[in-house]
C-alpha cells in the first residue's frame, strides 16, 4: 500500500517518531458548553470556551503528538500548542440531527476540507453516530456522507480520521448492560464497514469494544457482569481482525482510570492499535475548577492532575503499534508516496 505526499506529511505531523498517535482531544462543543454552564451556574460564553480550550492546549500538548480542536472555538487555541504537536480539525457539526431518526450527521456550513487545511489542519476528523443494525436507508445516507468527505480529503491530499460512535437504534440505554452485550458486534461491524477503500478513511477512531464497567475481573467492574475478562480480550481481537485501516481508540468520556485500564487490556489482547485520541479522560475533572475558580486555577490543576492523567495514558500506549505497518514499512521515511 502506498500513501500520497500530503497524507504522509499529515500523518507524520500528528504522530510520534515511532509512528504511534498519542493525541489529545479538545473539540467538544455542545457538551462542554453545557458542562461549564452547569458547573458555573450560568451559561458559558464563547470567550470561556475559547479560553478553556487554549489553556488545555497549552498545558497538554507538550505531552502529546497532536491536538484535536474545532474551528469554531479552537482556532485561537491551536496557536497555543507545543511545537511537537500536530493539528487535527473537526469538520462536523456538534451533535446530530434530532428531527429525523438515525442520528444523522451534518458538516459545519462555513467550512470545507480546503478551508480547514488553509487554517492549519494537518488532518481532518469527522464524527458520526453509527450502528450496523440501523435501518438500511439511514445507513445508506451515512455511507454516502462519508464517501463525499473521503473524496474531498483525497482531492486536498490530507489524512481523513473517521470517528464512529455506536448507539442503540431502538432507543435503549447505551450505558446499560443490554447494550454492553451488543457493543462488540456494533464496534466490529462499524470497523469492517469503514475499512472499505471507497470511504477514503486513513485512520479509524474507534470505541473500546466493550464496556469496562461490566467486565468481571477488572478494576473498573461495577457489579453487573456481562462478560469475563477473557471474553473482553476476545472482543478486542475480533474487532481488530476485521480492520483494514489503522485504528486508534477514543476515551468516550470515561474516567482516566477506566480508559487506561482498557488500553492495558488492548495491549494484553495483542491487537495492533496505533494509539489514541483522548479528551475528557485527561481534563474533564478540571471543568468545575475552571467554572468556579477561573483560568489560573484551572491552569494550575492541569499542570498537576491533567499532566498526570495524560502521562497515565501515554504509559498505557507502550503496547501501541505504528501505523507504518499499514504501508509495509518500518519508518515514515520508508513509506513511499504514491
Amino acid at each position: 500500500m502506498k500513501i500520497t505526499p500530503g497524507k504522509l506529511a499529515g500523518m507524520k505531523a500528528v504522530s510520534t517518531a515511532t509512528g504511534t498517535i498519542a493525541a489529545a482531544a479538545m473539540d467538544q462543543r455542545g457538551s462542554l458548553k453545557k458542562a461549564l454552564g452547569k458547573a458555573g451556574g450560568s451559561e458559558a460564553t464563547d470567550a470561556m470556551l475559547e479560553e478553556f480550550k487554549s489553556i488545555v492546549t497549552a498545558a497538554l500538548t507538550p505531552h502529546a503528538s497532536a491536538i484535536l480542536l474545532d474551528p469554531q472555538w479552537g482556532l485561537a487555541a491551536s496557536k497555543q500548542r507545543s511545537a511537537n504537536a500536530g493539528l487535527l480539525l473537526a469538520y462536523e457539526e456538534s451533535g446530530y440531527d434530532n428531527t429525523r431518526p438515525g442520528r444523522l450527521p451534518d458538516l459545519l456550513p462555513h467550512w470545507s476540507v480546503r478551508r480547514l487545511k488553509e487554517a492549519g489542519a494537518d488532518c481532518v476528523k469527522v464524527l458520526i453516530y453509527y450502528t450496523p443494525g440501523d435501518a438500511a436507508e439511514v445507513n445508506r445516507e451515512k455511507h454516502a456522507f462519508i464517501e463525499r468527505i473521503g473524496d474531498e480529503c483525497r482531492t486536498n491530499d490530507i489524512p481523513f480520521f473517521l470517528e464512529f460512535v455506536g448507539y442503540d437504534h431502538e432507543g435503549g440505554d447505551e450505558k446499560g448492560p443490554e447494550f454492553a452485550k451488543r457493543k462488540p458486534a456494533v464496534v466490529a461491524g462499524s470497523m469492517a464497514e469503514f475499512s472499505k477503500d471507497r470511504y477514503g478513511v486513513d485512520v479509524m477512531k474507534v470505541e473500546i469494544p466493550i464496556n469496562m464497567k461490566f467486565v468481571e475481573g477488572t478494576r473498573s467492574f461495577q457489579g453487573t457482569g456481562v462478560c469475563t475478562k477473557q471474553e473482553a480480550i476476545d472482543a478486542f481481537r475480533q474487532a481488530a481482525a476485521v480492520a483494514r485501516k489503522p485504528f486508534i481508540y477514543l476515551s468516550a468520556g470515561v474516567s482516566n482510570a477506566e480508559f487506561t485500564e482498557s488500553l492495558e487490556l488492548a495491549t494484553e489482547s495483542g491487537v495492533e492499535f496505533a494509539g489514541v485520541l483522548c479528551g475528557r479522560a485527561t481534563w474533564k475533572d478540571g471543568i468545575s475548577v475552571y467554572a468556579t475558580q477561573g483560568g489560573d486555577a484551572f491552569r494550575d490543576w492541569l499542570g498537576t492532575e491533567g499532566v498526570r492523567n495524560i502521562g497515565n495514558v501515554n504509559d498505557a500506549l507502550r503496547g501501541a503499534t505504528s501505523w507504518f505497518r499499514a504501508y509495509g514499512v518500518e519508518s515514515a521515511e520508508a513509506a513511499q508516496p504514491a
